[in-house]
């Protein structure tokens, strides 16, 4: 389920891929709109059929902000309880993104057919357009714990968004060109209910927030495993890691192709990630083996977990 609703003055700016959001304004923030949400529970574990409504195409003729040519991925850890990691959800995700990348990653190349840079409507790149170029190295450019205080026990959104641009300022991106490809993941302790979680009904979402460092992407990744092994996954061995894994990958590929939401690719299900939660699969990375959610192909006409 992805949620559009992003004022038509903040779309433009956003298509001009130049004005960055006004400082006060987040989008997503403070009306309860968020993007790239996978839902928390998705019914009986059926399998997807392509449809015509699943087609993705452009939102937009930009040439910033549409895709995550080059993806980038910050993992960061927020707060002092991180000491406490019951199910080994920070050395699973640094181990998961530090394999998706090369020959051995058939899942990420599902990504590559789409671009930025040609007209709104575009379903088909080809060779037009700046294509997401598929890692040959681990996208996994930095891994932060930030641990001198505790994440609140409920963190807002906007105090997400503001532990993004936190992260950037850490991470020395600190204008908007290499926040062009930065996606900041903030995944929360065990213990905590960020933006509601898990009442609000998501395993995750992602979103844009407007900073001083230009606009930024970034996840709001709780820590699925509290709700027991099942949750967030259609894979049913028990295994406490498969629901965030699955969670991570879906909010991952949804920010490599609508990357300030929502003038990536979208369709009438949503975006790559959201026609597709019915399907989970594990896939053997070079540092182990991962819970991978299938991804919409417009090649392929269907959802699929290889490119």
């Amino acid at each position: 389920m992805r949620i559009r609703a992003l004022h038509t003055a903040v779309l433009a700016a956003f298509a001009l891929g130049a004005a960055l959001l006004p400082t006060s304004a987040q989008a997503g923030v403070g009306t309860g709109t968020h993007f790239g949400v996978k839902p928390l529970a998705h019914g009986v574990h059926a399998a997807v059929t392509a449809t015509s409504s699943s087609t993705l195409s452009v939102d937009s003729s930009a040439s910033q902000g549409v895709v995550s040519p080059t993806p980038k991925v910050y993992l960061v850890f927020w707060g002092s309880q991180w000491k406490n990691d019951p199910a080994g959800v920070a050395p699973d995700m640094q181990a998961m993104f530090k394999g998706l990348y090369g020959s051995q990653d058939t899942w990420g190349t599902i990504l590559d057919q789409y671009c930025e840079g040609v007209a709104a409507g575009t379903v088909t790149c080809g060779t037009k357009g700046i294509h997401v170029n598929h890692p040959t190295s681990t996208p996994l450019a930095g891994v932060w714990f930030d641990n001198g205080s505790a994440e609140p026990a409920d963190a807002t959104a906007t105090q997400l968004g503001a532990e993004a641009a936190k992260a950037a300022k850490h991470f020395g991106n600190t204008t908007q060109a290499p926040n062009l490809n930065a996606q900041y993941v903030i995944v929360s302790p065990t213990g905590t209910h960020p933006d509601g979680f898990p009442d609000s009904g998501f395993c995750g979402w992602h979103d844009v927030t407007s900073s001083s460092y230009g606009n930024l992407a970034y996840t709001n990744l709780p820590y699925v495993p509290d709700m027991g092994a099942g949750a967030c996954t259609t894979l049913t061995d028990g295994r406490m890691l498969s629901g965030i894994e699955s969670t991570e990958t879906h909010e991952y590929a949804e920010t490599v192709t609508d990357f300030w939401p929502s003038i990536g690719w979208n369709g009438g299900d949503g975006e790559i990630g959201d026609a597709c939660v019915d399907m989970d699969a594990y896939v053997k990375l070079s540092t182990g083996t991962f819970d991978l959610q299938g991804l919409w192909s417009n090649a392929a006409n269907a959802c699929v977990t290889k490119g």
